[in-house]
Formats: structure tokens, sequence, C-alpha cells
């Protein structure tokens, strides 16, 4: 995670600026997975109607081409949002500066 964009915020308290930033970024991360979604839909839509009005064998080809490229679309889309997603809540989990969090505190 050393390549990560965030790894600014690692030293430093984070400020309001970042905090809005922060959230900024959960939201397109967010627009981002239904995109892909929306793709992968629209694609797997398109093989199935590709294949049941089709008569002929190229165009059905391109039918079930369509509906695996579809599904693959949908598979990258969530796993980037699932990876982008765990950075994000890292950066926003992290304690402030001479906080120090222990489980046996009383």
């Amino acid at each position: 995670m050393a390549d990560s964009p965030y790894t600014k915020f690692d030293d430093s308290k984070l400020i309001l600026r970042d905090e809005l930033a922060i959230d900024r970024t959960v939201l397109a991360n967010e627009r981002t997975l239904l995109a892909y979604l929306r793709s992968g839909v629209a694609l797997v839509i398109a093989g199935v109607s590709i294949m049941h009005f089709s008569h002929e064998g190229w165009f059905w080809a391109v039918g079930v081409t369509c509906i695996p490229v579809g599904i693959a679309a949908g598979i990258v889309g969530v796993v980037r949002y699932r990876r982008m997603n765990r950075i994000i809540s890292a950066v926003r989990k992290k304690p402030p500066d001479g906080v120090l969090q222990s489980s046996s505190e009383a």
C-alpha cells in the first residue's frame, strides 16, 4: 500500500478539507461501481437480445460473446470498488497523531 495516493496522510491529522475530499472520493467510487454494473448489465441484455433475434451464425456469435464480457465487466467493477473502498477506509479510520489505541484502557 506504499504506492497509494493516500500515503501522504500517514503521519498527519486529517483536516476538514481532507475529510470532504475523502467523502467526494467515496461518492466517485460508488458512481464508478454503478457505471461498471450498468455497462455489464447492458452487455448481457444486448447479448441475450442479439441471440434471440438473430438468424445468422456470426451475429449469434457476437451475442454469445457479449454475455461473458458483460459478466466480466461487472466483476471487474466490484473488485475495483472493494479495493478502493478498503484504501479509503484505512485512511479514514487512522487515529490522529498522539493518540494511542489500546484495547486494555480502563
